[in-house]
């Protein structure tokens, strides 16, 4: 496994991160799920990322028993907020900022994250109260640094003008092969800030790991097989399904499975620090972290944006 320092922050982090949304304290037995995280450290991954609407707690509780017992130092450990945990309970107020940390530092059994995250943009609330409320848990040493996910680049300005405030030093948005929309504004913008990219489903949910085939059902046991098969709809299609068949044969020309090229993929900007990844079993993660380091040639490149030409998704 190789590492990345994230952003100007002290972070260094694995090329690899393990996230937990749809999986941990939910759809993946508990017993599973620890061997995951077993798995994890072993492979060399130490960046764990989370959300306090995951499960609506479930997950930062799982991790917060997975992780108990482990050396505070061994990980980095990041959550979000901003979705409902209820009815009145939602968005980036000073007021939900105190609240929701404070309940994910609980259920995370920590008296610290090391990235705290605004999961989405609050349009209800006026950015100054959002900026001096994480400076607040910054100030407290409640988290070490803090991020956002999703924002738009007249966003991340409007932050980065806010005077006397905690400064950004992430950024999580999706990216992929397939879906392409941070390339050309949020990666600049955010590098020349010092903000580094933690990018969400570099897999597509799982349509680029070769394992759903065009003209046929999915896998039985499968997220498309399942009860999240409506949420992965726009990667099922025959269209992006021939387009990840045609990264098949570059693959095993690099030596490679398509999730490796997947992800050596997104990894090769120098913009991106991390690659979060779901697993519901331990073996996932061995194929997912033999991609930390691998090099693409510009060949391999040119060949792979030939092969999904006309399905790469750019807003």
């Amino acid at each position: 496994m190789e590492y990345r320092r994230l952003g100007k922050s002290e972070l260094v982090v694995s090329e690899i991160s393990l996230g937990s949304w749809l999986t941990y304290g939910g759809a993946v037995e508990a017993e599973r799920a620890r061997s995951c995280i077993d798995r994890a450290f072993d492979l060399g991954i130490n960046f764990f990322d989370t959300a306090n609407v995951y499960g609506h707690g479930a997950a930062e509780s799982f991790l917060g028993d997975a992780l108990a017992g482990r050396d505070r130092s061994s990980y980095v450990l990041a959550t979000k907020a901003y979705f409902p945990m209820s009815p009145t309970d939602k968005g980036l107020s000073a007021a939900q900022v105190a609240k929701q940390s404070e309940a994910s530092l609980r259920r995370l059994r920590t008296d610290h994250v090391d990235l705290y995250q605004c999961h989405r943009y609050d349009r209800d609330t006026p950015l100054e109260e959002t900026m001096a409320a994480l400076t607040a848990l910054v100030d407290q040493g409640k988290a070490r640094y803090i991020g956002f996910s999703e924002w738009t680049p007249d966003q991340i300005r409007a932050a980065a003008a806010i005077p006397g405030v905690a400064r950004f030093v992430s950024s999580q948005p999706e990216y992929s092969i397939l879906h392409r929309k941070p390339e050309p504004e949020v990666f600049p913008l955010c590098a020349s800030a010092g903000i580094g990219q933690i990018v969400w489903s570099p897999l597509a949910q799982g349509a680029l790991t070769g394992k759903y085939r065009p003209g046929q059902p999915p896998p039985a046991g499968s997220r498309a097989a399942g009860r999240d098969a409506a949420m992965l709809g726009r990667w099922q299609s025959d269209e992006v399904l021939q387009a990840v068949e045609r990264l098949r044969p570059l693959a095993d020309r690099a030596g490679l499975t398509v999730a490796q090229l997947a992800l050596a993929w997104v990894l090769r900007r120098p913009e991106v620090t991390s690659a979060i990844v779901g697993a519901s079993r331990p073996e996932q993660l061995d194929d997912n972290a033999a991609a930390s380091g691998r090099q693409l040639d510009e060949d391999l490149l040119a060949a792979v944006d030939r092969a999904v030409e006309g399905v790469v998704g750019w807003g």
